[in-house]
């Protein structure tokens, strides 16, 4: 009667849920792993999992008065999990054909997300061959229960969800010693905790994300500013983004795919939030490809109509450019403004104070959500569709292998119009409740880490060639805050790695990612990290490695996942989606993937050269000429040569970069004499994609024309 009457309440006040009831087995001995987000996780399982179960705690648990006598009304072990010898017991109950539950972090989270896990308890189910019951608890984080830090706005009586996910195994993995074998079961053990958190998280709609953030974190939490450096709250986005979208509602039709070409700015990413509450898709344009770029993508994507800003187009000096945009509705931010009757600003006050979840006309989570648009360095620009789901899913998969928390802050530098950007700098910060600072450009070397030591930011992505710029120009203490620096986008240089460990004492996570998967397809973290490689897959993607002729080492890599694209959008088929077949997606790209998941890029299909019936790697060219000349860039195309098929051009900024300095790079690294550039021109630059990637078109034309 005690028991059934402390559930009642319970659910009544924290109006606990259970899911997944379905997916406990019947007469098995089970280890029930859950995270560990506050002091009520053992009660709760004990109150709700219809499964008589021995719960094993720390030692240091029986110290608190408290916990030893609501530990005295269930059956439990106090155990020391750093001991291995102490996980003996546990053994000898799960033998006895005793169901056990155990935290594998062994403590409560400081960040909201999976902190370190435990190999003890991965070690105890490979030996006994229990069945794994994995449990997510969502909610308790936010109550008083919960470590998150007194920053971190609590809520009294927050609803909890306790969802139980489907059974698994761990195999006794094979290993000649018994340390490595613990070390990988807890490695397999990190990945069903990964994957539990993806597949526990509701997915939504990139407003109702937001949405929810705001009624999490408060109106009042400021959370994003821009080169104004006036730093705005939630109440104040959520308001500029109803109105956005309200103006933008005026001039376009539902489900309308419209052109955005706005700058890094707090506005678009309001912009972004408003469309998606008024059902209209936006497409985000590079301003960066001149006339031509942005007019093809435009064909692609059937637009009609191109949202912009006068004030940006005379900052940027891009006024010529659209004006040369052909058959397309150019609407300005200024007019609309006059446009903004008393009844909107009604309305705005009504929805943006009592109603704000009300407003979104479409809450479909598979709806296209916007269009990206890949760089165009392999031809005419692609749209890559998304959907709600594909971003919001690869925002909970990054989530699940990072721990970014309300107490970082991002530098967002790279371009909305880029997918990096758009996802990981611009939506992922502001629906997990961290703060942003929006900057213009990536590109202005010496600011950029001045305003990250002034505005104390803890995050920053770039790629290869920025961080290095960043590095140069930083003084050592301007990075003294930060926490995480990812490179993506190209491959990350070892002497830009070995700079940031010197200078600044940060280790770079390299990750790897595509337009069109949203973008992040893998990535190093503190707690599962390569150097050379570009980490592990996220939870939940699929893959598989088809051979390609001539190449030896690895495969073609096709990916299958909740963050894929719904399809292209091709300009000789304008505004026709083109999905993927079968959902599966052709990287194009050569890469290896090691027994430990960990992926090696080892090149693009279309970088490969065919030498005297030979498949070389254009990476490899590039690799040896920064290994001779680390100090200066470099980049490998090809133009047609008669005898050989291919010739490989090398494109330097080192005037004093000859074949015989490559040659010996290729010996040391082992590297065949066929990658040995045979034409080396000096330039004063490389020629740069917005997007900060080597503009490799732009290069294949200058051989073709030497």
């Amino acid at each position: 009667m005690l028991l059934s009457l402390t559930r009642w309440i319970t659910r009544l006040l924290f109006r606990v849920e259970v899911t997944g009831q379905q997916y406990i087995p019947a007469q098995e001995k089970l280890l029930i792993i859950a995270n560990h987000e506050s002091f009520l996780d053992g009660f709760l399982l004990g109150l709700f999992l219809p499964v008589r179960t021995t719960f094993i705690v720390h030692t240091t648990v029986l110290d608190n008065w408290l916990f030893r006598r609501i530990l005295s009304y269930v059956p439990h072990l106090a155990v020391d999990t750093n001991i291995p010898l102490a996980m003996k017991k546990v053994i000898r109950l799960l033998e006895a054909g005793e169901s056990v539950m155990i935290f594998p972090e062994g403590r409560i989270t400081l960040t909201g997300s999976l902190m370190k896990v435990y190999a003890g308890p991965a070690f105890v189910a490979a030996k006994t061959g229990a069945t794994i019951l994995p449990v997510r608890i969502m909610g308790a984080a936010r109550s008083w229960f919960g470590r998150l830090g007194s920053d971190y706005p609590h809520q009294l009586l927050p609803k909890i969800t306790l969802s139980i996910q489907p059974p698994t195994h761990i195999a006794m993995p094979e290993a000649p010693t018994a340390k490595v074998r613990r070390r990988m079961a807890g490695e397999h053990m990190q990945r069903i905790m990964q994957d539990m958190l993806f597949t526990s998280q509701p997915i939504t709609t990139i407003y109702s994300a937001f949405i929810d953030a705001v009624n999490t974190y408060g109106k009042r939490t400021k959370v994003v500013e821009d080169v104004q450096m006036l730093e705005e709250n939630y109440g104040d986005l959520l308001k500029k983004s109803l109105a956005l979208g309200r103006l933008v509602e005026k001039v376009t039709q539902q489900n309308e795919t419209v052109g955005v070409l706005m700058p890094n700015v707090t506005n678009t990413v309001c912009l972004i939030f408003g469309m998606s509450a008024m059902q209209r898709i936006p497409a985000m344009l590079n301003y960066t490809a001149g006339t031509s770029g942005m007019q093809n993508a435009c064909t692609a994507a059937a637009i009609s109509t191109v949202i912009t800003s006068r004030k940006f187009l005379e900052a940027a000096k891009l006024t010529e450019a659209v004006g040369k945009l052909q058959q397309l509705n150019i609407v300005y931010l200024e007019d609309l403004r006059s446009q903004f009757t008393l009844p909107d600003k009604l309305w705005l006050m009504a929805y943006a104070i009592w109603l704000p979840s009300r407003i979104e006309k479409n809450r479909n989570p598979d709806a296209p959500a916007a269009v990206l648009f890949t760089s165009g360095s392999e031809g005419k620009p692609k749209g890559v569709v998304h959907s709600h789901r594909s971003i919001m899913s690869n925002i909970a998969q990054i989530r699940a292998v990072i721990d970014f928390s309300h107490k970082d802050k991002f530098m967002m530098a790279l371009p909305l119009f880029h997918a990096f950007g758009f996802s990981c700098g611009g939506i992922m910060p502001l629906v997990c409740g961290s703060k942003v600072f929006i900057y213009p450009s990536p590109l202005h070397y010496r600011v950029i880490p001045e305003v990250v030591y002034d505005r104390g930011c803890t995050v920053i992505f770039g790629t290869s060639t920025f961080l290095g710029n960043y590095a140069r120009f930083a003084h050592p203490y301007d990075f003294y805050k930060m926490r995480y620096v990812v490179a993506g986008a190209e491959k990350l240089s070892s002497e830009v790695r070995k700079l940031w460990i010197e200078k600044f004492g940060i280790r770079i996570l390299e990750g790897y990612g595509a337009t069109e998967c949203a973008p992040v397809l893998a990535v190093n973290t503190p707690m599962a990290h390569l150097a050379g490689t570009v980490g592990t897959l996220l939870p939940s993607l699929n893959y598989k490695l088809t051979p390609v002729p001539g190449i030896e080492e690895g495969g073609l890599l096709h990916v299958k996942g909740p963050n894929v694209m719904l399809g292209y959008y091709l300009h000789d088929q304008p505004g026709k989606l083109q999905p993927p077949p079968d959902g599966w997606y052709d990287t194009g790209d050569i890469v290896n993937i090691d027994p430990n998941g960990f992926v090696t890029i080892c090149g693009r299909v279309k970088r490969f050269a065919k030498i005297a019936g030979e498949m070389v790697s254009l990476e490899t060219v590039e690799q040896l000429a920064n290994t001779a000349s680390p100090e200066h860039q470099h980049a490998a195309t090809t133009q047609t040569d008669i005898q050989r098929g291919e010739n490989i051009v090398l494109y330097t900024t080192d005037s004093n970069l000859s074949r015989e300095p490559l040659a010996i790079a290729a010996k040391k690294l082992g590297a065949s004499e066929l990658a040995i550039a045979r034409k080396i021109i000096v330039v004063k630059s490389l020629p740069v994609l917005g997007t900060g990637k080597t503009d490799y078109v732009c290069l294949k034309q200058m051989a073709e024309n030497a």
